[in-house]
């Protein structure tokens, strides 16, 4: 031992939706700047409960956002506030409490972080019950605010923006438990790269405008989207379109099949690990306003079509880049079209949403997280013991 204190960080994730799994990495990645002395475990708090059934849980959580996402909308928007409807959800428990107090006392971690509202909700019902001490800090990966991911024995929130702090305030947090860190997105998509390299690496022409197209981890890409890809509107000017199917192979052998026919160039890809390269070399993105998508986007300071937000988060989301003029907005598919012909042959508008996302700070996130979790741990440990941090029965 070297003396200095070890911090032992826990993250608690999950896998409904790619965006809480990827803060998780980010913070985990960031952490390794500060050397040894931080040590850092991501746990699938949906996996760990429930070793069988977890993927049946995230199919049932894609198919209902998919297939009836007004019926999530309305839900979302129902249990936004502290209200009777929503403290009847928090009162499902969505975890085996032996589990968890198992789990504390195995890693037993300096502090706990949580990306995913269940994980806020159950480490708040154990310190409830007096099972643990253990500093909880819980990082809202969406430019939205929830009654679920609000809990009272939450000593820290990180959150993207001061939209979501004012937010919070509104739903009765103090101020001293907020920190504005923005949301973490991981180290390389915070890099400096080089466009021309990149585009010659991937044998993308330089010349023609590059669209890249993507529907988040779950690859929840509609036809209308790759509809661009046979579009009267963007004739005759050639454009290079880059598709992430993600998981969606189904889509990916479709649009294999079907774009041997297309006017443009078109580049597919399964789920990848060098998105930001991708996003590196291209001139705007077409995606779903996914929390984590946006920021990464963000911080390579690509321009962005949010088309079709889903009721809810991504709704908000969407409002906040679009207000914040790095983004603009299509909800149906005739829109789409329109806005990506227009920013095409108009490229000082793409210029302008590069800067305005340079200013955003958001490739400091990941570490300004980190920082605040030490933060948050340090100023508990000045006023308890540390025997008083792990779980008891």
């Amino acid at each position: 031992m070297n003396g200095k204190q070890q911090h032992r960080i826990l993250i608690l994730s999950g896998e409904f939706g790619d965006g809480h799994k990827q803060a998780a990495k980010a913070i985990l990645e960031a952490s390794r700047l500060y050397g040894p002395d931080v040590q850092v475990k991501i746990v699938d708090f949906m996996e760990w409960n429930y070793t069988k059934l977890h993927n049946i849980g995230k199919f049932c959580y894609a198919q209902w956002v998919k297939h009836f996402p007004n019926v999530y909308g309305f839900f979302f928007q129902k249990t936004r506030t502290d209200n009777s409807l929503s403290q009847l959800f928090k009162k499902i428990k969505l975890f085996d409490l032996n589990r968890m107090i198992k789990l504390l006392e195995e890693e037993r971690p300096t502090v706990v972080v949580s990306t995913f509202p269940p994980a806020a909700a159950a480490m708040s019902l154990l310190k409830s019950h007096g099972l643990t001490q253990v500093p909880t800090v819980t990082t809202i990966t969406d430019h939205t605010d929830h009654s679920y991911w609000i809990h009272p024995y939450t000593d820290r929130y990180l959150v993207g923006s001061d939209v979501v702090r004012d937010a919070l305030l509104r739903h009765h947090v103090h101020e001293y438990q907020i920190s504005i860190t923005g949301i973490p997105v991981r180290p390389h998509f915070s890099q400096e790269m080089n466009r021309e390299e990149l585009r010659r690496k991937y044998g993308i022409d330089p010349s023609i405008p590059t669209v890249l197209i993507m529907g988040g981890g779950l690859g929840m890409i509609g036809k209308e989207s790759t509809s661009l890809l046979w579009s009267d509107l963007l004739h005759p000017d050639p454009v290079q379109f880059i598709v992430v199917c993600g998981h969606n192979e189904k889509l990916r052998q479709y649009l294999e099949s079907e774009t041997v026919h297309s006017p443009h160039r078109v580049m597919l890809t399964g789920y990848i690990d060098y998105v930001h390269e991708l996003m590196g070399l291209s001139d705007i993105v077409i995606t779903k306003p996914g929390g984590l998508t946006t920021s990464e986007a963000v911080a390579q300071q690509l321009p962005m079509l949010l088309y079709k937000p889903l009721p809810g988060q991504e709704q908000d989301n969407a409002a906040y880049w679009v207000r914040s003029g790095v983004a603009i907005l299509a909800r149906k598919e005739a829109e789409l079209h329109a806005q990506l012909s227009h920013v095409l042959r108009h490229p000082q508008l793409l210029r302008d949403m590069r800067i305005k996302a340079g200013t955003f700070g958001a490739k400091n996130a990941a570490l300004n997280a980190v920082d605040e979790i030490l933060r948050t741990e340090t100023s508990w440990n000045a006023y308890q013991p540390p025997e008083a941090v792990y779980a008891v029965r």
